[in-house]
């Protein structure tokens, strides 16, 4: 690790943390709304929300906090990018849920179902990942960990729109409208697990550069 000669502020750390636990109890109230009968999701759809809420509340702390500290615990950049990609995480998490929820769609497909779980375990790892940017130590399992989870989740978004736009030939027709709100929130599920990856890749940026 890179020797300093300024002391520099480390309360930051503790903010990437409680960004990720965050986002680990978004994850889970989007599987408990994957999970429940359409008349079901509005309460687990609100908490989603309130974790979206609260992330935006770290963000901002995060960021009045870089604008104000003199020497910061590493590259500027890379706090901002680190910070809007934990941010980045919830939203698409939110925006799911709120789509399922808007678009009142019935039973999801069970591909959804798998994808929330990819971005569970995705979560479980970032949050145990974050503590561990005081010390730049033991993370490298992390990121390439979150790495194979988006190729998992990749995986299952092509099978989800395989099965979505062309099913086979003795499976009954579906309503194309229904069909395409599905495809929305099989994109954006997915886009979550790309921002997984920006967090994990942001990480391994930061770990080389102070190492």
């Amino acid at each position: 690790m890179a020797f300093r000669l300024t002391p520099h502020e480390r309360g930051f750390y503790p903010l990437f943390t409680r960004a990720a636990e965050n986002i680990v109890r978004a994850a889970d109230d989007l599987a408990e709304l994957v999970a429940a009968d359409p008349a079901d999701r509005a309460e687990p759809a609100r908490r989603v929300k309130d974790a979206e809420n609260a992330g935006d509340v770290l963000t901002h702390e995060i960021m009045v906090k870089l604008n104000s500290t003199f020497v910061t615990p590493f590259d500027r950049e890379d706090i901002y990018r680190l910070t809007s990609s934990l941010d980045d995480v919830v939203d698409t998490m939110e925006e799911a849920a709120d789509r399922i929820v808007l678009y009142r769609l019935g039973t999801l497909p069970a591909g959804i179902t798998a994808q929330v779980e990819i971005l569970r375990r995705a979560a479980a790892a970032t949050a145990e990942a974050m503590p561990r940017l005081t010390t730049m130590s033991e993370l490298r399992e992390y990121w390439v960990h979150v790495n194979s989870l988006e190729d998992e989740a990749d995986s299952v978004y092509r099978a989800l729109l395989v099965d979505l736009l062309a099913p086979p030939d003795d499976a009954p027709p579906g309503d194309v409208l229904t069909i395409l709100k599905i495809k929305e929130v099989v994109e954006v599920l997915e886009e979550a697990a790309d921002a997984f990856e920006t967090v994990a890749n942001t990480v391994e940026s930061i770990v080389v550069k102070e190492s």
